[in-house]
């Protein structure tokens, strides 16, 4: 607000000191300004979830919210239902960067509609995905398979190693709730009377070790899998379509526990990935949550970023400079100019 109008002739006794008043006027207001803007975003804490998609998106926001906005910002441990828990029932931390919010939708939907927390960006566009997968040159060669069925009806083009003469489907690393569902989704499209057996992987490593192995060999593939993740980033990899729909009574009742006893063909359900903000930081967070309200990214974007990572044993501070400094036509649409001249400058 400029008080010179109220000002006596006694304290601006000249042009001289009249030009001195202003500017000093002037300059108050700008730092006024200055300091709101440093205050409507402040201090704030962001999840660092405990996952390499979730974990390089936090540092991606640390950097654009510390140099493109100026926010004091503390990265702290999380994973998906401790954080959201405390976010629900204490306020904090302020921010979820990538949650995947299918496990807690109920209590996390009435939290947002009694105004403790708000939905900002949904983070992954396409969402969580899971289901089965076959390499893109199997697909290539074999424009026909395009759904499980049509893969379940070439067991040749997916042999099994140790089963000669059997397709094999590859499961999900033991003790995953995946295992169980592949395990009843096998058994729902039947798969072993079309000759196809079950494999143990054992675990995250075997897993990608055999889609590994089979892209080095130029062989068939078939099994689970979900993004983003590293692996589909390095290894192109189609989903197969389940020609049915997510069935969530059937999957809630039985396609997800292990005594089920007559699971039906069902999709999986494509996960929601929302930014989570709280009801504070909401208020007072000003430019710096319309960032989190726009900042959204796809799977295969996040897939080739996880895939240098995971080659360049890259950190997620590592991973979100790399992103920050090599692709730039894809963040720079999240921020204004000014705010990307920021982030730019400070790489």
């Amino acid at each position: 607000m400029n008080h010179l109008p109220r000002l006596s002739l006694a304290v601006c006794a000249s042009i001289l000191l009249l030009s001195a008043c202003g500017k000093t006027d002037d300059a108050a207001t700008t730092t006024s300004a200055q300091a709101a803007t440093g205050q409507a975003c402040g201090k704030l804490t962001v999840a660092n979830m405990n996952w390499q998609s979730a974990e390089v998106l936090a540092h991606i926001d640390n950097i654009i919210l510390s140099k493109g906005y100026g926010c004091e910002v503390e990265l702290v441990p999380g994973d998906t239902m401790p954080t959201l828990t405390a976010m629900m029932e204490k306020g904090q931390p302020d921010v979820a960067p990538e949650a995947w919010v299918n496990a807690v939708r109920q209590p996390l939907d009435a939290a947002v509609k009694e105004g403790r927390l708000h939905y900002a960006a949904k983070s992954l566009q396409d969402g969580g995905v899971e289901g089965w997968w076959i390499p893109k040159y199997v697909a290539d060669a074999h424009p026909d398979i395009k759904t499980i069925d049509d893969a379940l009806g070439h067991p040749e083009l997916f042999p099994a190693a140790e089963n000669k003469g059997k397709g094999a489907v590859h499961n999900c690393p033991s003790g995953w709730n995946c295992q169980l569902t592949t395990a009843n989704a096998f058994k729902a499209w039947d798969a072993a009377a079309k000759g196809f057996v079950l494999v143990d992987t054992g675990s995250a490593a075997g897993l990608d070790g055999s889609i590994a192995k089979a892209y080095e060999r130029k062989q068939g593939w078939l099994g689970y899998y979900w993004a983003p993740t590293s692996i589909l980033g390095k290894y192109e990899m189609v989903k197969l379509d389940a020609g049915v729909p997510h069935d969530k009574a059937a999957w809630e009742a039985c396609n997800s526990k292990a005594e089920c006893a007559k699971p039906v063909k069902s999709d999986w359900a494509r996960a929601d990935v929302y930014t989570v903000v709280t009801d504070r930081f909401q208020k007072v967070g000003g430019p710096a949550v319309d960032y989190l309200k726009t900042r959204a990214w796809g799977n295969a974007e996040v897939n080739t970023l996880l895939a240098w990572m995971s080659a360049n044993q890259a950190t997620g501070a590592d991973g979100a400079t790399h992103f920050l400094k090599t692709r730039p036509e894809v963040w720079s649409g999240w921020v204004s100019a000014d705010v990307a001249a920021k982030i730019k400058a400070s790489l």
